[in-house]
């Protein structure tokens, strides 16, 4: 069995990322680290105990992007020792593969991290050490469980609550159309937006969130306790969420108008400020962004 190592400055991914080896039956045990500094001192550690020693890592799954040295900083750092653990990138970037891979990474691994997609870099880390690397599918957090030649399903009874609701519908009659009113849902726009954390859905408020970034077919939902990554472009969140006061200001970002701080113009550049993050703002919504702020001020 596996002793991991995770890396991510990002605490919601990293506290996923564990859910998620911690949940492999096929890790003995996954510590996190939140930065470059803390990961070398837990490797350095395990270095100095050796394979077979109570602080051993045999696998880092390690972040690219993060404050201070980078995850390929670190890789090149291990490189350098006569057994380092493995390495398994884990990152939103694909531009880093070639360098990954030239560093001797067991696997490359595109966030958000798929239950299925990671269960295979825990399978190829185990091949290096020749431990069984085969895991059930139905083992997998979130994972579709099939079952063969299932039985078709028993007529619902009376006594079922179920089929009294269903008794107690009118049945459609020659000049009546069928009673439709179980099924209604009102039709309003949602309060809350789902996302997925570690096998978990949350519902996080859209007035809490502060900016949305797009990362590809992603986008990243900031709020002043943290972030979060959603399945959802970014230009259909701008449509969706105009009517609440959200505005492109860039190719990147879309920023809730009531949550910017400050608007400054510096040698041609405009920023924002919201919360503690700087954004910039495109040339095509500069004008823009001021007009509406500017109403937005006087009422």
């Amino acid at each position: 069995m596996l002793r991991v190592l995770a890396v991510d400055d990002e605490k919601p991914l990293l506290e996923e990322l564990l859910y998620l080896l911690r949940s492999d039956p096929r890790v003995l045990s996954a510590e996190g680290a939140s930065d470059a500094t803390e990961a070398l001192r837990r490797i350095t550690l395990a270095l100095e105990s050796g394979p077979d020693g109570a602080d051993g890592i045999d696998v880092v799954f390690l972040d690219i992007h993060m404050a201070g040295l980078t995850g390929l900083d670190i890789a090149r750092l291990l490189a350098g020792f006569a057994r380092p653990p493995l390495i398994v990138f884990v990152t939103a970037h694909e531009g880093f593969a070639v360098q990954a891979f030239d560093l001797k990474a067991v696997d490359y691994v595109l966030k958000p991290v798929r239950p299925e997609r990671l269960a295979e870099a825990v399978r190829r880390a185990c091949a290096q050490f020749g431990l069984a690397g085969e895991r059930p599918a139905a083992a997998l957090p979130g994972a579709v469980r099939t079952v063969a030649a299932a039985p078709e399903p028993a007529p619902v009874r009376a006594a079922d609550p179920g089929a009294a609701v269903a008794d107690r519908r009118p049945e459609p009659g020659p000049d009546r159309s069928p009673d439709r009113s179980l099924d209604r849902v009102p039709d309003r726009a949602p309060e809350q937006i789902a996302v997925e954390l570690g096998g978990v859905t949350r519902f996080v408020p859209i007035a809490d969130i502060a900016y949305v970034e797009a990362q590809g077919d992603y986008a990243r939902l900031h709020t002043d306790e943290g972030s979060h990554l959603v399945r959802i472009p970014l230009a259909t969140l701008e449509e969706r969420w105009a009517a609440r006061g959200f505005v492109r200001i860039h190719r990147r970002h879309l920023v809730a108008l009531g949550r910017i701080d400050e608007l400054r113009l510096d040698a041609g550049t405009t920023t924002v400020r919201v919360g503690s993050a700087e954004l910039q703002v495109s040339r095509r919504h500069a004008r823009e962004l001021r007009d509406l702020l500017m109403r937005q001020a006087m009422g």
